[in-house]
């Protein structure tokens, strides 16, 4: 199975079937949180949703289609890190992730997605990386300019989260190879 160690306190792990009870846990408490900026979270109704989320990722990671990870910190699953798709032909993935509301301000999202950015340039060889946030989402926003990605621009009404459309904006974090 794939993991990360980040630090002595975090890593990310390939998803696996015992996660889904983890997910399921943090949607309950935080459905209303995490339904702001993804579509998903009503939907998502027993563990069954995400054994079926869990079971689609790890087919899609065994075709090379993605890599999608729980986020653990201090031993417990706090949130979801992902290569959304991997483009190999032009070398480019997109990153997504979500994570708890109550473990937010610690740095993890942050560390968790440079390292991804590690993987996609150093192991994958990939030359492009993407970051899509609705454009009200200033803490996702935020977390991608503070690692150096580049507003690229603004796709308007890109998105229907829950009945609200929203407006995206990509961002690209770029590495030129000799």
């Amino acid at each position: 199975m794939f993991t990360r160690q980040i630090s002595d306190d975090l890593s990310i792990a390939l998803v696996q079937p015992s996660f889904a009870k983890n997910f399921y846990e943090i949607v309950c408490r935080e459905r209303e949180y995490l339904s702001q900026w993804l579509a998903w979270p009503p939907h998502a109704n027993g563990e069954a949703f995400f054994e079926s989320f869990v079971k689609r990722s790890l087919h899609d990671y065994a075709e090379g289609k993605s890599l999608t990870c729980a986020m653990v910190y201090r031993g417990e699953v706090v949130g979801n890190i992902s290569f959304n798709s991997i483009n190999h032909e032009l070398k480019k993935v997109e990153i997504g992730y979500w994570l708890s509301e109550a473990f937010q301000g610690k740095g993890i999202a942050s560390r968790c997605v440079q390292a991804l950015i590690d993987i996609a340039f150093q192991e994958l060889e990939l030359e492009k990386i993407q970051i899509a946030a609705a454009t009200e989402n200033l803490p996702s926003r935020k977390l991608a300019e503070r690692l150096g990605f580049v507003l690229e621009g603004i796709i308007t009404r890109n998105e229907n989260l829950n009945g609200r459309v929203v407006d995206h904006a990509i961002y690209g974090l770029s590495v030129s190879r000799p």
